[in-house]
């Protein structure tokens, strides 16, 4: 039944590679199904068989199918089915797209849709990974025309080492996350998350992930060159060479002086005209290509932005080739908000609202991963008024999803522990305005935004962007890249990191990839601009974290119990816990492991609280202090509540300084009274004094006592908020 079946297999990183074609998906242009451990994705690779009409853009689309049954569990929502991919979905996505794509043909038109389904999830290979070498042998062995095979791995830095495709147990040691595609020659893409690390060990590692991808590389071609169908030809879209001639000998000087300036404003105001121009001389004169005229001139400004930066080292902006836009930075721009900081850099202009939350405000995730939450959370905006266009909103797409995840990824590294500061953090950058580098901004704004809102970040993060031009042999790299080099150069290089080292990477081609020469320069000159970024801009408004939260941040306080306490400070039914809540006006958050985490407006109210859970779960400290509640009266003393659910008795004998004959004479029920911890009797029973702490606290003397020496009879002053005193005091 399947005669075409054919299976080919390697090994990488010590763990077998298995590619199986000819069994599933025999009606897509290309498909395997992969394995890798015990990982196994279904790729798919197909293409329509002409370009829709009206198409001015290469439609691929790239899915990364997350399917629960590949970990064995059943999907949480209500309908128990996988819903709208996941954010991990969608970066997954992203990452096997940024190599593939500028590998296809520039001029090609047709839809081509490549999916990568989940089926099966070994934790120590990573299903990423394995969809991206999947990914290239479908394309490889389609008649889809493209210029691969690539192939990608993991790179870990595990005590001092370098580790291909880490383990989980490694992952978990490791200093860096770095993803990186290659193709036979170059160096496709970079996708990192790092630690902190310096710029030498990220360039080494990734020319050693380069190295182990070319081998992959080799492997699929021998597939490629066994199975691979011819590759078709295609209607291409380009303008003819006669028309973009004729368009650039007419409007060349037009459109250089329409280029040259710093403001975008001015700039597309005066291409408008030229536009007008240039379709009422060509309009009539090639009414066959008339639609291809705005290519031309889209053709011709990328020729005089690229001819003036590796001709003449000018830019579109007059800047020098290393110099940054005008910087700017600052904070609490907001009123009620916990921290706000706002980053300028030229026209590109990002405002980063931190929020701080409970236990309970963390994110549950369910997907295919084993991380089931997260406290530190970063969302990133790009509303179209931010280029000046109208659009409504629809939510975020996967542009805003991938930046806000390189912005959370290249904070993690300097996000406190939550024994160091037991808040959930949520981030959410608000893009101004933008003219290049959105992403990076993000990162310098939110470093602004923690800050002012008091999170003792380790370091300040600093991001940059550095562009490319290629032309043969030659290249140039420029820092801090427009809009206009981005979209007319050959790559966007964007590094994040503190003084001390990287903490993130994500790398955009145009084209097919990068030498080492070319990696190394974008390393150093994104090292001196995010320094300068960190001393010169961020420093001086704000030097280190403030050591306040803002008076509209919730207090939290955390302390750990046993965990067979945790019974008693939950109560039945949950009705101490739910009685402290109401008494202490806070919120109270009990861990599996023990962990409280206390949160309240007023700090005062979550110290009483953390005391009184206290109390409830370690033995009250004989002589210590406290204020109780009388609850019940018996005709030998009172039984006092000194926190929900922990109850002593007070003898008669121990009710007042003088002889009591009823207890009824000296308190009722619901008294509020301050009593003394006794030491414990044979019975294991809590017993307490309210004629010792008379004593000790107001300076009462007993009948037929002497009076005592006032510093000696009265110890210490006051209770703390939980209404205790320790005899310490």
């Amino acid at each position: 039944m399947f005669e075409d079946f054919r299976v080919f297999e390697t090994e990488l990183a010590g763990r077998p590679l298995r590619v199986e074609t000819g069994k599933m998906a025999q009606l897509a242009a290309g498909s395997c199904l992969i394995r890798y451990g015990e990982t196994e994705v279904l790729c798919t690779a197909t293409m329509a068989d002409k370009p829709r009409e009206g198409v001015d853009f290469f439609p691929m689309s790239v899915d990364f199918e997350e399917k629960l049954y590949s970990v064995g569990k059943i999907p949480g929502s209500y309908q128990r089915r996988e819903g709208k991919a996941s954010e991990k979905a969608t970066l997954a996505s992203r990452v096997i797209d940024r190599p593939i794509r500028p590998l296809f043909p520039k001029d090609m038109r047709n839809d081509v849709g490549i999916v990568a389904t989940v089926m099966s999830v070994d934790p120590d290979c990573s299903p990423e990974i394995t969809a991206m070498i999947g990914v290239s042998v479908a394309l490889s062995i389609s008649q889809i025309p493209w210029d691969g095979p690539i192939s990608g791995v993991s790179l870990g830095y595990v005590d001092g080492e370098y580790v291909i495709n880490p383990t989980a147990e490694q992952r978990e040691k490791s200093q860096m996350a770095v993803t990186v595609a290659s193709t036979a020659d170059l160096v496709a893409m970079i996708e990192a998350g790092a630690n902190e690390i310096p710029d030498d060990v990220m360039y080494d590692g990734i020319m050693y992930a380069h190295s182990v991808n070319q081998q992959i590389v080799e492997f699929i071609k021998g597939i490629q060159a066994e199975i691979g169908k011819p590759k078709v030809d295609f209607p291409s879209n380009d303008p003819s060479e006669e028309l973009f001639e004729a368009v650039k000998a007419f409007a060349i000087d037009d459109v250089k002086a329409a280029l040259d300036t710093d403001d975008k404003r001015i700039r597309d105001e005066r291409l408008l005209p030229v536009y007008e121009r240039v379709h009422a001389e060509f309009d009539e004169k090639y009414p066959e290509e008339a639609e291809k005229i705005d290519d031309c001139l889209y053709k011709l400004q990328k020729f005089i932005v690229r001819r003036w930066l590796l001709d003449e080292n000018k830019r579109v902006d007059g800047r020098d080739i290393n110099e940054m836009r005008p910087l700017n930075a600052q904070v609490d721009l907001l009123s009620r908000v916990h921290g706000s900081g706002m980053f300028t850099r030229g026209q590109t202009q990002v405002l980063t609202v931190a929020t701080l939350g409970t236990a309970r405000d963390a994110q549950l995730l369910d997907g295919i991963d084993e991380e089931e939450s997260k406290r530190y959370i970063h969302h990133y905006n790009f509303p179209s008024y931010s280029v000046g266009e109208t659009k409504p909103s629809r939510g975020p797409g996967r542009r805003e999803i991938g930046h806000g995840a390189l912005a959370e990824r290249a904070l993690v590294p300097v996000i406190p522990s939550v024994e160091e500061f037991p808040y959930t953090i949520r981030l959410v950058s608000e893009v101004l305005s933008s003219n290049g580098s959105t992403s990076q901004a993000s990162v310098c704004g939110s470093t602004l935004a923690l800050m002012a809102a008091g999170v003792p970040i380790k370091d300040p993060v600093a991001g940059i962007s550095c562009g490319l031009v290629t032309e043969g042999d030659r290249f140039m790299t420029m820092v801090d890249i427009q809009g206009l080099e981005d979209f007319f150069g050959d790559m966007d290089f964007k590094v994040a990191g503190t003084k001390k080292g990287i903490t993130a990477i994500q790398m955009d081609l145009k084209i097919h990839g990068l030498t080492p020469a070319i990696i190394k320069e974008a390393l150093e000159k994104t090292h001196k601009a995010r320094n300068y970024i960190i001393d010169e801009i961020i420093l001086p408004v704000i030097p280190e974290p403030r050591k306040e939260l803002s008076k509209y941040a919730p207090k939290l306080l955390t302390t750990k119990i046993d965990v067979d306490k945790i019974g008693d400070v939950i109560g039945k039914q949950g009705k101490v816990i739910q009685k402290i809540c109401a008494e202490c006006n806070c919120k109270v958050d009990v861990e599996e492991d023990g962990s409280i985490f206390i949160t309240a407006q007023d700090i005062e109210d979550a110290q009483r609280a953390l005391d009184i859970i206290e109390t409830i779960a370690k033995d009250p400290e004989v002589g210590a202090i406290y204020k109780g509640v009388v609850t019940r009266l018996m005709s030998f003393g009172a039984f006092v509540e000194i926190a929900p659910g922990k109850e002593g008795l007070v003898h008669i004998s121990q009710l007042d300084v003088k002889r009591t004959e009823k207890v009824e004479d000296v308190v009722n029920v619901g008294d509020e009274i301050i009593v003394k911890v006794l030491p414990v009797d044979d019975q294991g029973r809590l017993n307490l004094s309210r004629r010792d702490a008379l004593i000790e606290v107001e300076g009462l003397v007993p009948e037929n006592e002497p009076a005592q020496d006032s510093r000696s009879r009265k110890g210490g002053k006051g209770f703390n908020k939980g209404g205790r005193r320790n005899h310490h005091d």
